[in-house]
This record gives structure tokens, sequence and C-alpha cells, in this order.
């Protein structure tokens, strides 16, 4: 995709097995010749796969979303993009590349066209439980920081409880006469430090998200169309007359 780009109008996309409905070019053509800059291929179910790779699947689409990743169910990578919707993928400059999450946020029209599998005609697939593990993990950390999250909650929760427990340890010791001798000494201490790595560890994943998220130098946006050049490319360039017609 990126020698085509600037070579071509668009460009698709497609598995090399061919078990993707390769009959359905002309109707992606269409949908892109109708003002589609972005059209997915989705399979209509899953009845070709195991049932190991069906259920993988299904848990796979389900994980994402718990995680906040924004993905097109039953679509690979049979797609359609117009040069302006390859250019803005162009943009992302990470190594690691997740494509069917960044080909769903890139904010171009998008339409889908549905097909059918076809069963394979040689060969195994390449693609076996390690590699789609690998996969899922691979989308997760590009798309979602919430695994850091969950580390800052489970640190401010085991925080509050050390607070909760060292005040019950000193509540037996001084108001009871069931403390052994020392008990007290070793788990206030304990659960205060304790507490206060798990709080730290916590604050420390939040600045690593916001590192790991600016690190990535994604696109804050993309221009789709420029309707009156005259207008300069910054508000101060436009004076109050055209704000009006502009908003």
């Amino acid at each position: 995709m990126e020698y085509a780009s600037g070579q071509c109008d668009c460009v698709i996309s497609i598995d090399c097995d061919l078990q993707q409905d390769e009959q359905k070019f002309d109707i992606f053509i269409e949908k892109y010749n109708s003002g589609a800059d972005i059209v997915i291929g989705i399979r209509n179910d899953r009845r070709s796969d195991t049932w190991l790779k069906r259920w993988t699947a299904l848990g796979f689409y389900k994980l994402m979303a718990l995680m906040g990743v924004k993905l097109t169910k039953n679509h690979a990578d049979y797609r359609l993009l117009s040069s302006r919707a390859l250019y803005a993928l162009l943009a992302h400059k990470e190594s690691n590349l997740f494509l069917r999450g960044i080909i769903d946020n890139l904010g171009f029209s998008k339409e889908y066209v549905f097909f059918d599998v076809k069963p394979r005609s040689a060969g195994q697939s390449k693609y076996p439980l390690h590699k789609m593990l690998s996969f899922a993990w691979n989308g997760i950390t590009s798309f979602s920081i919430v695994p850091l999250r969950l580390v800052s909650m489970l640190g401010f929760t085991f925080c509050l409880l050390s607070v909760v427990f060292g005040g019950y340890a000193l509540y037996i010791k001084l108001c009871t006469d069931n403390a052994l001798w020392g008990w007290t000494s070793i788990i206030i201490p304990l659960s205060f430090f304790s507490g206060i790595q798990l709080l730290s560890l916590g604050i420390i994943g939040e600045y690593i998200g916001k590192i790991y998220t600016e690190s990535k130098h994604r696109p804050r946006y993309f221009v789709q169309e420029i309707l009156d050049s005259s207008l300069g490319n910054t508000l101060e360039d436009i004076d109050s007359s055209d704000l009006g017609n502009l908003f």
C-alpha cells in the first residue's frame, strides 16, 4: 500500500489464500465511486471455521470491546481505501501497526460489503492459536491503556484496604487483649508501605500510559476537504463576516 500511494485512486487489500470473495471487487468500486473513502469487507458468518477458531474470534471481539478498542466485527483485511484514506493511514508512523483498529478510527466516509468465505483450496492456515493471541495482544496494547488503568485502580484499592487493615491492627492493639506481642508493629508498617507502593505503581502507570500514547505521534485530525481556500489557514486570517458563513 505504501508503494501504491500516489499511483492510484484507490487500493484493495485481500488475503493471499483467496478465501475472501474476489468477485466483490466490483461492489467495492461502486461504493467508492458513490463517495466512500473506506469500504470494509465483512464475512457473513463463521461456519467455515473450526469451533476453536470461531469461539476464540468471538472472544477476541468481546475482549477488544471491553478494552475500549473500536473494531468492525468479522472484518479481516479485505478492504478498499481511497487515495485520501491511504494517505491518512500512512501518516501513522508507529512500527507496530494494528491496521483494523487504525482503519476504523480514520474518520472518513465508510461503507460495508458482505461476503461468504470460500473453502480453502490449498495449503493450511498460517494463523495458529499463538499467532491469534499475539495479534489480540498487539491490538490491546496498540489502542488501549486499560491494562495500565487497571493497575492504577488496583493500586488505589489496595492502598485503601491497607489503611483499613492498619486501623484494624491498631484497634486490636489498643482496645482488646487479643494482640500478640509485636504483631501490631509489624502489620501497620507493612500495610502502610504496601499501600504506598501500590498507589505509586498506579500513578506511574497513568504517566506511562500518556507517554505511550504520545510516543505514537498519531495525527490529531485529517482535512477531508477545503471548501474555500481564500479563507486562510487560521482563524486569525478570517474576518468576522466570514465566521458566520463558516459556523
